[in-house]
């Protein structure tokens, strides 16, 4: 059985004397070796090294001495996701070639480690690096060398996640970094370019620290996860389509999508895997290794449907896959959904079945009571028209433009701060 000492420290009377005092609670719950955790089980006291720290002493101006308040245990440290891509599609280099990706982390801390995702064949990656992203591809601070298991590289199979060693470096909240390595085959992918200041150079560059030269390369590639070690905190995921992955035209930036714009209001991890094109089925088939794979998130926010609307699908199976997302979600995060946003046309189907059961679904969202509702069409959409969204909001008549992503991180803020204590 263990031992619990308790101290307690209390300020009494005007002379700012200091008072202690002290119980021991010899019982705590823990079954001795036979299992039956009975009152006669030995109890074994703490070496003298497992002692409480006795408070130091502090000499007033008068000669009198008191003790003061026992210093406090630092916080304690944890690896949590600073950046993530989900990777879904596939890029091919037939000969080595170096990225060097510049990505926003929104999370501080003294190491990090980075998790690479491979394509729908093999990938062999020689050599990478972090750093201090600066302009034009160069690099404000010293390459630091990531290793795999103590190797520079690796190769490996089809859709596959590797993680580098965790390494000494420095991270501030929304530091700029510039992912540099070395790579051929088969590497995973995002649909949409949304990395402005990422480069490609065909050869072997990931430790030039000068500009990096090649062509702009704005696809999210291979680096899939950029975990930050430093206080343990909340960590936000977002799951959903193009409109969470910040789809607005052929050249877009993460950094102007709503889940980027919250993470920058509250100050915590609030990261990305939206992917383009994107519905129940494929969320629910890959969600293992695009989230669940993750580690140290502590709430997931879903915004997720509308690519299935008016196709074979009737409200109750959307309904049902929505579950399913859940089903998977909540043993390892705190659960948040959204409606889905005004969709002033479709590209499938008939818009008359878009509209029926995109009403339908969002009464479904706000009535179900196993995830916070953040009600996304309710900020969105015109006061007459349910279907319309409000001038300005959109780009296309399905997509948010710049002004509506803010729009919707506002309110995700406002709710956050509302209901989950932020």
């Amino acid at each position: 059985m263990g031992l619990r000492k308790a101290l307690c420290w209390s300020w009494v009377g005007a002379l700012g004397l200091l008072a202690g005092c002290g119980g021991i609670d010899d019982s705590d719950g823990t079954p001795d070796s036979s299992g039956a955790g009975s009152s006669n089980a030995e109890v074994t006291a703490p070496a003298p090294t497992q002692s409480v720290e006795a408070a130091p002493t502090l000499t007033l101006h008068d000669g009198r001495k008191v003790q003061a308040t026992p210093p406090v245990a630092p916080a304690p440290a944890a690896f949590q996701p600073g950046f993530h891509q989900a990777l879904r599609f596939s890029g091919y280099a037939g000969s080595v070639t170096t990225y060097r990706l510049r990505v926003p982390v929104g999370r501080a801390g003294s190491r990090v480690r980075v998790t690479f995702r491979s394509g729908d064949g093999a990938m062999t990656l020689q050599r990478a690096t972090v750093a201090k992203a600066g302009a034009n591809g160069a690099l404000d601070s010293a390459p630091v060398a990531l290793t795999f298991t103590g190797k520079p590289g690796f190769t490996t199979g089809t859709r596959t996640l590797v993680t580098s060693d965790p390494v000494p470096f420095q991270v501030a909240f929304r530091d700029e970094l510039a992912i540099s390595f070395e790579a051929q085959g088969s590497m995973g992918q995002s649909t949409i370019d949304a990395f402005p200041g990422s480069y490609s150079r065909a050869g072997a560059y990931a430790t030039t620290q000068g500009v990096l030269g090649g062509q702009e390369w704005q696809k999210a590639t291979a680096v899939a996860t950029v975990d930050v070690e430093g206080v343990l905190g909340r960590a936000f995921v977002t799951i959903g389509d193009s409109i969470t992955e910040g789809y607005m035209d052929t050249k877009n930036d993460t950094r102007n999508a709503w889940p980027a714009l919250v993470e920058a209001q509250l100050g915590v991890p609030v990261v990305n895997s939206g992917v383009s094109g994107q519905g129940f089925f494929d969320a629910n088939t890959q969600l293992p290794q695009e989230v669940l794979a993750m580690q140290g998130f502590t709430d997931c926010i879903v915004l997720l449907g509308t690519n299935d609307l008016a196709s074979d699908l009737t409200v109750a199976k959307l309904q049902q896959r929505m579950t399913q997302l859940f089903d998977q979600l909540e043993p390892r995060c705190r659960l948040w959904v959204s409606t889905l946003l005004p969709k002033e046309k479709t590209n499938y189907g008939s818009y008359e079945e878009v509209k029926a059961q995109r009403h339908e679904f969002n009464a479904w969202i706000r009535g179900q009571t196993r995830a916070e509702v953040i009600d996304l069409e309710a900020v969105t959409r015109q006061p007459g028209n349910v279907d319309l969204f409000l001038d300005g909001l959109e780009v296309d008549g399905i997509h948010p433009s710049a002004q509506g992503h803010r729009v919707m991180a506002n309110e995700v803020v406002r709710v956050l701060k509302e209901k989950g204590g932020l």
